[in-house]
């Protein structure tokens, strides 16, 4: 029996090129947003309110970010039937929105990245590149 585990983390570098990275996607595609990466407990390691985020979606990212690294999947697989009631249950901590993506590296999860202000397919794609930055998994 193991008492002890290897893990990997995500450095305050690697949530640094990821902000930049989403922050350059964000741009080229017109879209201000909101952009949010924390580490596998939810703990922010970095954010940014773009100008001319709407700055409740700093909110919402907040939440995709740390649902994506909770269920280690993107906040749109959570069923459209239960998005209601878990978002109650989780005091709006947990939300099915799109572009909440999990931070997987070598299949660990080092964390969530959460992108809001735009339609979800824009943060989505805002998200992507963030995860492409550090070489995670797609």
């Amino acid at each position: 029996m193991e008492l002890v585990e290897t893990t990997r983390r995500l450095t305050h570098r690697g949530a640094l090129a990821m902000l930049v990275a989403a922050v350059e996607k964000a741009e080229e595609i017109g879209q201000p947003q909101c952009v949010v990466i924390v580490d596998a407990s939810g703990v922010t390691q970095a954010e940014i309110r773009m100008s001319g985020a709407k700055f409740l979606s700093l909110k919402s990212a907040t939440a995709k970010a740390r649902t994506a690294a909770s269920i280690g999947a993107r906040t749109s697989s959570i069923p459209e039937a239960v998005r209601p009631l878990i978002g109650l249950a989780t005091e709006g901590n947990v939300t099915g929105l799109e572009g909440g993506l999990p931070i997987i590296v070598e299949g660990q999860i080092l964390g969530g990245i959460g992108v809001g202000s735009g339609s979800g397919d824009q943060d989505t794609e805002v998200a992507r590149a963030g995860l492409a930055a550090i070489g995670a998994d797609l």
